[in-house]
């Protein structure tokens, strides 16, 4: 029931990798297994796990409702705007990401901000989506 709710669902990671020892690799994998679509944004690579990465969110076919992020704040910035323009029901920021000065920005486009392990999220059954 869980898995064919999720097979819906679409989410964003910014700053995916194709390093197997790399937190935003093992999301991607975790949120794949788990029958989420992924959109991976990586400008480095052609594909992760067998699917296609961006440039940016807006390059991407589908809108993700949820994105979780891997970059640090001022890689974060440089993918402001475009969240802001495609309105994402919220955002997670994992450990070392956090960007607070964009906070207030996201929060008046109605976007909300989570600051959390997508991971640990996963694995205790609290990602629920929006």
């Amino acid at each position: 029931m869980i898995m064919m709710f999720a097979m819906n669902q679409v989410v964003g990671i910014i700053g995916a990798s194709d390093n197997p020892d790399r937190y935003a690799f093992l999301a991607a994998e975790s949120l794949m297994c788990k029958g989420f679509q992924v959109l991976l944004i990586n400008p480095y690579k052609k594909n992760i796990l067998g699917k296609p990465c961006y440039t940016s969110l807006l390059e991407a076919p589908l809108r993700a409702e949820t994105i979780t992020v891997y970059v640090n704040s001022e890689r974060f910035k440089g993918h402001l705007k475009s969240i802001i323009e495609l309105k994402p029901s919220r955002i997670i920021f994992n450990p070392g990401t956090e960007s607070p000065e964009c906070y207030s920005a996201l929060h008046e486009s109605g976007i909300q901000v989570v600051e959390d392990c997508t991971l640990i999220m996963l694995d205790s059954d609290t990602f629920k989506t929006y």
